[in-house]
């Protein structure tokens, strides 16, 4: 499995993930399992990319993390959207809105 998140604009895999915990609150591997079945598997999302995004995210304030158990009765983090990372993710949604029908513009320029 490729990391095909690594080829992304930057700044589009922490709009991933904060758009998957407006969903609800879970763990890294659910997180990644998300994202991949979300884009028919087009974004394979390896750890090397995702933790360092929790805790930039977690930086920001956009989430907050929570030990406890998992499904299968082991110890996972579980990550939640905050208030301040509903707020980016409705601005940031809004943005890439108008760059990609720019994008669009430009691709369909005859």
């Amino acid at each position: 499995m490729s990391d095909k998140v690594s080829g992304l604009v930057q700044g589009t895999l922490d709009m991933m993930v904060l758009k998957t915990l407006a969903l609800e609150p879970m763990h890294g591997y659910g997180i990644a399992l998300r994202i991949e079945q979300t884009s028919r598997g087009v974004f394979r999302v390896n750890p090397g990319s995702l933790f360092p995004a929790f805790r930039r995210l977690e930086r920001a304030g956009w989430i907050k993390g929570e030990w406890r158990r998992s499904e299968n009765h082991r110890r996972a983090k579980y990550y939640a959207l905050t208030e301040r990372g509903r707020k980016r993710l409705k601005a940031e949604t809004a943005e890439w809105g108008r760059q990609t029908a720019a994008l669009a513009r430009i691709l369909e320029a005859t």
